[in-house]
């Protein structure tokens, strides 16, 4: 089976929908499939190179915003595009973006089946431009509608992340078919047990500073929290949004309220690994995200989380118990939850088995499975037309 992945670029850092291609084709080609690859060059002469390379697209005005949510856009060769669409079975789409729209229409000329992954809603989009002004509903409604008709609709099947995406494309009249299962997280490591803490307690936020993510909120709710002296706050992720943070931080140092500074870095993956078993618990406050992969990652090595629930981030949907969430936006209600649990460190130690237990059901290698039964039918059915 030969599978060719569109994505514009998935050798940038810091930004989960790439790494999350980088590691689906890694488990693909594990299994014996014949993956490729067609995307933007990479910035790094001396790194990895895809299969049919294209060169980036600058934006005039907006490309330093572009860079600092840690993105990139690819040129649409249309050359190089027929080359990649003509060796392939069956096209996997990874985003709804230009790139894809000339994609589909070279496949639908070929009589290639194309199938498609979920990353993005339309308010991620929107609020990396206009910050929470994003939630414009005739804005999305407009876009959403611009992606089903001309890229998702002419797809077989859709892989949707989680039960609550598999709902909004229902709403939003997708037609093809929609299938729900992870992108799966790697489990090369052998799991340990998360190290016990005691004051300074360390809150670790994984994420991008970009608006969607919301990582203002655990620095707000630190105001209300009975705990907050004896809390450390650790931000990984990189992104326009750190100074405006780090400025909060600072008030809530100079105030009494923090007595320990916050931290903030990016960290490979390794290094994050590090991080959430020294952590106490993982707090993860985005409001628009179709699976949170880094809360995933964090639960695989028995970090306890609390997620926000909001009606566009399916993250909750990783939550054992009520004390992990919390309604989305509600800091004081957060503040609770954190200190509830600093003040239950054996129930804490108990979750946290049971969230590295349930972390296994997610393994990148279930997900690659599902994919290729996924590629299969799509083969199948295009041939019976």
């Amino acid at each position: 089976m030969k599978v060719l992945f569109v994505c514009n670029n998935v050798y940038i850092r810091g930004n989960g929908l790439t790494t999350s291609v980088r590691q689906t084709i890694k488990a693909l080609r594990n299994t014996g499939a014949e993956v490729r690859l067609l995307c933007g060059e990479n910035a790094d002469p001396n790194g990895p190179s895809p299969d049919y390379k294209l060169k980036i697209f600058k934006f005039p005005i907006f490309q330093p915003l572009i860079d600092a949510n840690c993105y990139s856009f690819a040129a649409g060769d249309k050359t190089v595009i027929r080359k990649a669409v003509e060796w392939a079975d069956v096209i996997h789409l990874e985003e709804a973006m230009v790139l894809q729209l000339k994609v589909v229409k070279i496949a639908e000329e070929l009589g290639k089946p194309m199938v498609g992954t979920f990353h993005l809603y339309t308010e991620n989009i929107f609020y990396n431009i206009f910050g929470k002004a994003g939630e414009m509903k005739f804005a999305n409604k407009l876009l959403m509608r611009f992606w089903r008709n001309h890229i998702y609709n002419h797809c077989s099947y859709i892989q949707c992340p989680a039960e609550k995406v598999r709902l909004e494309l229902m709403r939003a009249g997708f037609k093809s078919q929609l299938e729900v299962f992870s992108n799966g997280i790697r489990f090369d490591n052998p799991i340990e047990e998360s190290v016990p803490q005691t004051s300074p307690f360390i809150i670790l936020s994984i994420g991008r500073f970009s608006p969607e993510k919301n990582h203002d909120e655990v620095i707000d709710a630190m105001k209300y929290c009975r705990h907050a002296g004896d809390i450390q706050l650790y931000f990984a992720g990189k992104g326009s949004g750190k100074a405006k943070y780090e400025r909060k931080c600072n008030r809530l140092l100079k105030a009494g309220i923090l007595k320990h500074q916050p931290v903030f870095g990016f960290y490979h993956h390794e290094e994050l690994c590090e991080m959430r078993r020294k952590a106490y618990l993982y707090v993860h406050c985005a409001n628009i995200e179709v699976e949170g992969l880094s809360c995933l990652e964090s639960i695989r090595e028995g970090l306890v989380p609390v997620i926000a629930d909001a009606r566009l981030a399916a993250t909750s949907g990783f939550a054992l118990c009520p004390e992990s969430v919390f309604p989305h936006g509600d800091i004081k209600a957060l503040a609770e939850r954190i200190d509830w649990w600093i003040e239950h460190p054996e129930y804490r130690k108990e979750m946290s088995a049971k969230y590295a237990l349930k972390a296994r059901e997610y393994s990148i290698e279930h997900s690659a499975e599902r994919l290729l039964q996924m590629y299969g039918k799509a083969i199948r059915e295009k041939k019976q037309v």
